[in-house]
């Protein structure tokens, strides 16, 4: 099971284009000084070895890192995101799994940065299927790189999105270059920023929910919140009607409730994984305090 979320609280959400952001607030949580985002300081380069699924963090800093899921680095010599959250020590150089989004570069390298938009829904639901099943498997945090592709491709096309390179980023930059009405809601959402003590968001088309981010403290969460809203302002909704806030807590509390998988993290903390038929999740906990969760329904699955 997963500590805290049994007792976290929502708020009234905020609406815009049916896509819907509950509030959620948890219990105080007493995590260490950590660093995340772009004021982190971390380096991400390729390995001297390079390989598609694997790049080298680098934090100079005496403070922790937090590389959060879905985090979408731009550059080397292609596009890649981070297959499961890493708190990577003070000081130290740590090989981190990830999933490329670029399929057609493998080009000179290009220093990193991160994209200002968080890896898309349907792609980071993709990635997660494939960790659970390495996992399962070998041990490894290794995704299902085939299928991302193939979702990267998907969502080119749905969004009839042009990239020379099959990247996931000009689906994205093309989306909001072209929908004003996106980019307004996006930009409005991301001004408002987390809300005093807020430390996550569910995500609901209509009364479903179909995903769920949590952080250890507001400061963590409003390093990623524009990215955050980007990325799930790109799902057009599935359903329609009123945003639900019981069935949101709900929600929130059977992913709590569900028998977890345990295994060391790549850095500092343990890892947790959740599976059933219809939902799947992944956290990562510091002395039995969350530091970042991501939860997510199932190939459209309704909760």
């Amino acid at each position: 099971m997963i500590p805290h979320l049994s007792t976290a609280a929502i708020g009234a959400p905020i609406t815009r284009l049916g896509v819907s952001f509950f509030p959620i607030y948890l219990p105080e949580n007493e995590l260490p000084e950590i660093r995340t985002g772009p004021s982190s300081e971390l380096v991400v380069r390729e390995l001297d070895d390079a390989a598609v699924e694997s790049l080298l963090a680098v934090n100079p800093t005496d403070t922790p890192v937090l590389i959060v899921e879905g985090e979408h680095f731009l550059g080397g010599k292609q596009n890649r995101a981070v297959n499961i959250t890493v708190l990577v020590p003070p000081r130290t150089e740590l090989k981190i799994p990830v999933s490329c989004l670029e399929r057609g570069r493998w080009g000179r390298e290009r220093s990193y940065h991160r994209d200002d938009v968080h890896t898309s829904p349907r792609v980071r639901r993709r990635s997660q299927e494939g960790v659970v099943s390495s996992m399962g498997r070998h041990r490894s945090r290794r995704g299902d790189q085939g299928a991302v592709w193939r979702e990267v491709n998907d969502e080119l096309r749905a969004n009839q999105a042009h990239s020379d390179t099959a990247a996931a980023a000009d689906s994205a930059r093309q989306v909001y270059g072209r929908d004003t009405r996106r980019a307004d809601a996006a930009q409005g959402l991301v001004e408002l920023g987390p809300l005093p003590r807020q430390c996550g968001i569910a995500v609901s088309h209509g009364p479903w929910v179909t995903a769920v981010e949590l952080f250890g403290s507001r400061s963590l969460l409003a390093e990623h919140w524009g990215a955050l809203i980007r990325s799930h302002l790109l799902e057009c909704p599935t359903e329609s009607g009123p945003p639900s806030v019981d069935r949101a807590l709900w929600v929130i509390r059977r992913f709590g409730a569900m028998q977890s998988q345990e295994a060391p993290g790549v850095g500092l903390g343990i890892d947790l994984r959740v599976r059933d038929e219809k939902r799947i999740g992944q956290a990562l906990m510091l002395e039995e305090m969350l530091t970042h969760g991501s939860f997510w329904m199932r190939n459209g699955r309704k909760s």
